[in-house]
């Protein structure tokens, strides 16, 4: 899924254009440092053995903690990601954090800092795994912010945080296994129904029973319960590799994201008439393929250019429009027939529509138009249709405070760690889901994220950089000085 760029006027006359940012970089440095010149050399290239040499390694140990042979693979509670728990649990306590894995298999990293009083920074992303997964997605959320915490360790700076920071390595996200996704995010924010204790696997396990089987009893009260204290947060950021190819075409490492898009699902049934391919005349037939082929064309047609289907009313109005140009993508990613065989006209073809924006209202329009003229070409292809809606999330913003300072981060670690001079940061809108739109219901959140080669994602062909592991983990680490 590809993101979408917007360009962020950003003045960066030095040193005005960057606040106080820039300067709280001072925390990283040996308290002897006096001149900014020293500060701006030593900076380059202090700590890289922590934000880079040792990110790396620790992400390619963590990319080959599978449960599967010849490629990556962790489900939640599987024992690869049990075991990838317990390694990031043992990365928490190196970076001086107190740990504890909770009823939901999340694991915890916290620090108290000066004010254990004060609401809390929460910083995190998942360390599941789609089947044949590169090592980044989500893990190097979870590992740069280990890396900026264990700089403060190293520095015996940890204690003086201002507020308490906790970094959540989150069970699941991909939502491979049950077929639910942000199961860890989402009980953290209090939204996961105690009905998907229930939920089964293809094996028929629970999710309960899954838990169960790693030791970790949980009922539908304790679920309730693992809700955190929308007054005890301060906010949510995560680190993301972008999934996507703008960055890279860009050349530039980090954007910061503008908001998450909206999604809906829906299931399109079309039944027609079953008969023979040889016997049944071209005029005479009832083709539920010919017409899920039109329906199907139709779809990219109106995605591509909603302007020249939409019409204007109360609730898609043409700044609605003009969003949907800018952030509308929809895919058609199954498809199934019935009898399925090569000399039978199918009976029934079925197939799922994946519809992501950020403006919501738009979207629905979407699919209000979509609908009515799906309903009509059945009509007037005597087949029947129908449209389920499977699957609603709406879009999330991003707070505008949270992202700004992680804006400056990104611009401070850019400009430190590389011989180019930014121009700006660029902000990115995601279409695809992340954890943040789960805690989005907790608290504010935001989001940085980091350049992918080819904006290739879920395939093992994903990479980041090592450099660009570097920058992302220089920006918490910057994000983190404003703590101090």
């Amino acid at each position: 899924m590809e993101s979408v760029y917007c360009k962020m006027e950003l003045h960066p006359q030095r040193p005005n254009s960057l606040p106080l940012f820039s300067l709280l970089l001072l925390l990283v440095l040996p308290h002897a440092l006096a001149s900014i010149n020293i500060i701006s050399e030593g900076i380059r290239y202090m700590h890289s053995e922590i934000l880079k040499d040792e990110a790396v390694a620790r992400l390619i140990e963590l990319g080959k903690v599978s449960d599967a042979d010849g490629f990556l693979e962790r489900t939640f509670q599987s024992p690869a990601s049990v075991t990838a728990g317990n390694l990031i649990r043992s990365w928490m306590e190196d970076a001086g954090l107190h740990t504890w894995v909770d009823q939901m298999g999340n694991v915890h990293g916290r620090t108290e800092g000066m004010n254990p009083n004060e609401k809390t920074l929460l910083i995190g992303s998942h360390l599941d795994t789609v089947i044949d997964a590169g090592m980044f997605d989500g893990a190097l959320g979870i590992i740069t912010a280990l890396s900026a915490l264990k700089v403060f360790k190293s520095n015996g700076m940890l204690g003086e945080l201002k507020r308490p920071v906790e970094v959540i390595a989150f069970s699941d996200e991909e939502g491979v296994r049950f077929q639910s996704t942000f199961l860890g995010s989402a009980a953290i924010a209090g939204v996961l129904p105690v009905s998907t204790l229930h939920v089964h696997d293809k094996s028929g396990v629970t999710v309960q029973e899954a838990l169960r089987k790693n030791s970790i009893e949980i009922t539908e009260e304790s679920l309730l319960q693992l809700k955190y204290d929308p007054e005890s947060v301060w906010g949510y950021i995560e680190v993301h590799i972008e999934q996507g190819p703008v960055l890279e075409t860009l050349g530039l490492p980090l954007g910061i994201v503008k908001g998450i898009a909206g999604q809906t699902r829906l299931r399109v049934t079309v039944k027609g008439s079953q008969g023979h391919a040889g016997t049944v005349p071209m005029t005479m037939r009832r083709d539920p393929m010919s017409a899920a082929a039109e329906l199907i064309l139709l779809l990219e047609s109106l995605c591509k250019n909603p302007e020249d289907y939409l019409s204007y009313d109360d609730h898609c109005t043409p700044s609605s429009v003009q969003s949907l140009a800018g952030s509308l993508v929809c895919t058609v990613g199954e498809i199934s027939t019935w009898p399925s065989a090569s000399n039978v006209i199918p009976g029934q073809v079925t197939f799922t529509v994946d519809i992501r924006a950020m403006d919501d209202l738009g979207r629905e329009a979407v699919i209000y138009d979509l609908s009515s003229r799906m309903y009509r070409i059945c009509d007037k292809r005597s087949v029947q249709c129908l449209i389920e809606r499977k699957h609603d999330a709406n879009g999330v913003a991003c707070d505008h405070e949270l992202s700004s300072q992680l804006r400056y981060a990104a611009y401070s670690a850019h400009d430190r760690i590389s011989d180019e001079k930014p121009d700006d940061v660029p902000i990115l809108m995601s279409g695809a889901g992340h954890d943040a739109m789960a805690m989005s219901h907790l608290t504010k959140v935001a989001m940085l994220f980091v350049r992918c080669r080819g904006g290739v994602s879920h395939s093992p062909e994903e990479h980041v950089s090592d450099d660009d592991v570097w920058a992302a983990g220089f920006a918490v680490l910057t994000f983190l000085g404003t703590l101090v």
